[in-house]
């Protein structure tokens, strides 16, 4: 029985992974990378992948913040989501910085790397947000709004299963060298 079905946390939660959604349907599990006093750092980058790791492609935006988190970057956290909600806003206004990863159904079909700017209002019309809108939820409850990217996947199968299409695994391996990329980048003073 994987650690997961057991009802543990994912190994790959190691001090930088905060895992949301699927064991009894909480939104976060897990905030210890930003809770912890052991691990004092301040978060500088946070990643948000999201999206349903049951339906294929849709799973690659949670399977990358799963990768990054298993590198062990200083001062990066993850998160994994199912989808983006409004107890994600504490943790974005907390990080300098935040990467938002996510399948793209319909769009170009190349890897986009988009600047993000808060939405004017934080209202959330539905059971889930958008990330400029996460962004503004962030602003308006917590005071904090981080420098923001939308890191979108061109996607081609949204069946059931958890592995990823050709089109998804090489959109990772990019979305990883865009992020690997950041991290070597300064934050904005």
């Amino acid at each position: 029985m994987s650690a997961a079905r057991r009802g543990e946390p994912r190994a790959v939660q190691a001090r930088t992974c905060l895992f949301a959604g699927g064991l009894s349907g909480h939104p976060l599990l897990s905030i210890a990378a930003m809770d912890d006093p052991k691990s004092a750092a301040k978060v500088t980058l946070l990643i948000v992948g999201y999206g349903n790791t049951l339906r294929r492609d849709d799973g690659v935006g949670p399977k990358v913040a799963e990768a990054v988190a298993a590198l062990g970057l200083p001062g990066v956290s993850t998160v994994i989501a199912p989808q983006l909600t409004p107890e994600l806003a504490e943790p974005i206004a907390q990080a300098d910085r935040v990467v938002f990863v996510d399948a793209a159904v319909d769009s170009p079909p190349e890897v986009r790397f988009r600047k993000l700017t808060p939405a004017e209002s934080s209202q959330i019309m539905a059971h889930a947000a958008d990330p400029s809108t996460m962004l503004a939820l962030a602003r308006d409850v917590f005071g904090g709004v981080p420098e923001a990217w939308w890191l979108t996947i061109p996607v081609e199968d949204l069946g059931f299963g958890e592995e990823l299409s050709a089109l998804a695994k090489e959109g990772f391996d990019i979305a990883l060298d865009k992020i690997r990329e950041l991290v070597l980048q300064r934050p904005r003073a």
